[in-house]
């Protein structure tokens, strides 16, 4: 056996070498690997085998050929039709014929020499080397089974000193319990969770309000008030970078917290996830935020195919949007961005016709967005409740905003860049009118 798959190599690589036009792995296939798909097919990321080298990629050689045929990977899901994305994951029809015709001649290795040098990746980071690297405090046990209710994890006062920013990535300590992670910058003096304990594993009690609410789809929620999320680790998502001249800023003393979803999946297993941070080399000139438009009051009923959801904020100052990464549950269908200008001109940045809950993306524009003062976005949600749906836990149920993954959110996540000087509670959302509600009471004689 061993000889004769000697012998078939020695013929492929005779052939490549008679045949100047033949398509070989060294040649044409690996420079693309490199630039399109190494940074998750590699040990260590997400994506389940390696095609950092020859002997890595060829088992897979039919399997990569179904793949870009038809589209499945790599993984992208905008309308082409709205939007320009500087992180466009779709291969240009060159490259698919490059890796087409590689499979179909023989996915032939080629000659060595023609091999551009391996890429130097950071094993653990798609970041690069971070400057600190912080961890879970303590480890967590995922039991075998049932449902784990977010879990939070303090790191308090990370920082002496003001900190910006310029990377930063989250990484799961085990892919195959954790759901997401989202790390969340409290400053001093905040009281979000104020209850909870360092060094322990701690669940907030439940809220009285469980969401239960007719549909609302008036002005929602935008920032956090006096906390700040400074990454998110989503199946599919990428690490939090921001542009020249940009950073994000945690403050002196401010405590950073894991916010945990795990979910069971048959075997105990234990988890101690940790976030890689890269410090700015230069102070910027802006500052970047992350938030997210989001809907609670929304009921989706039992077997709706298409049930729309949406919710809209208006930005109170000028600012810079950066991306858009939309956020649904297993139900989620499709999602859309869209703004109203001040003129009344209206514009859709992102349409994505069949959202994905493994591949959860941000979209990246490929030309930051002035929003003028006074412009409204919406976020349009639609969900598939029905048994057509595969992923559907029960399409019998009546669904509504949670946490878990058999319930649902509209959340339309959002990057922004903003003045340095600028207090980001001033950006968006429902405006507080204090000079309207002075006139009441004057005119009440109060």
């Amino acid at each position: 056996m061993r000889t004769l798959l000697a012998a078939l190599l020695t013929a492929g690589s005779l052939f490549a070498a008679s045949n100047p036009s033949a398509v070989t792995f060294n040649k044409q296939v690996l420079p693309l690997l490199q630039k399109r798909c190494q940074s998750c097919h590699r040990a260590g990321e997400a994506a389940p085998f390696s095609m950092l080298t020859y002997k890595d990629a060829r088992p897979w050689a039919k399997a990569m050929k179904e793949a870009v045929l038809t589209k499945k990977m790599p993984p992208w899901f905008a309308d082409p039709a709205y939007g320009h994305f500087s992180n466009d994951r779709r291969l240009a029809p060159e490259e698919v014929n490059t890796l087409v015709s590689w499979v179909d001649q023989g996915a032939l290795e080629g000659e060595p020499k023609d091999a551009p040098p391996p890429l130097d990746f950071t094993d653990g980071w798609t970041i690069g080397k971070p400057d600190v690297v912080l961890e879970m405090p303590v480890e967590y046990v995922v039991p075998a089974k049932g449902t784990i209710e977010y879990t939070y994890f303090l790191l308090p006062k990370v920082f002496s000193e003001d900190k910006w920013i310029e990377k930063i990535e989250v990484r799961p300590g085990a892919r195959s319990v954790v759901h997401h992670v989202v790390m969340v910058a409290r400053p001093p003096g905040s009281k979000w969770l104020e209850d909870m304990k360092p060094g322990v594993a701690w669940v907030p009690p439940k809220d009285k309000d469980d969401g239960k609410r007719e549909a609302d789809t008036g002005e929602g929620a935008f920032l956090l008030g006096d906390i700040e999320m400074v990454s998110v680790y989503v199946p599919g998502g990428l690490a939090y970078q921001t542009g020249p001249g940009q950073a994000r800023l945690m403050k002196a003393g401010s405590d950073l917290i894991f916010q945990m979803h795990y979910t069971a999946n048959g075997k105990q297993t234990a988890d101690r996830s940790r976030v890689g941070i890269v410090f700015a080399k230069e102070a910027p000139r802006e500052r970047v935020v992350n938030t997210f438009i989001k809907n609670t009051r929304f009921r989706i009923p039992p077997g709706a195919s298409d049930q729309v959801v949406d919710a809209r904020v208006t930005v109170h100052q000028d600012a810079t949007l950066l991306n858009l990464f939309p956020h649904m549950h297993l139900r989620g269908k499709a999602f859309e961005y869209q703004v109203k200008y001040p003129t009344g001109e209206t514009e859709t940045l992102l349409r994505v016709p069949r959202y994905d809950f493994n591949w959860q993306l941000t979209y990246e524009l490929e030309k930051p967005l002035n929003l003028p003062k006074g412009t409204v976005i919406t976020a349009v949600a639609h969900y598939d409740n029905s048994p057509n749906n595969p992923y559907n836990p029960d399409p019998k149920s009546e669904v509504y905003w949670g946490d878990q993954s058999w319930d649902e959110m509209l959340a339309g996540f959002v990057d922004f860049a903003i003045p340095l000087n600028m207090d980001p509670n001033e950006l968006a959302g429902p405006k507080k009118d204090k000079d309207k509600g002075k006139e009441q009471q004057k005119a009440s004689g109060q």
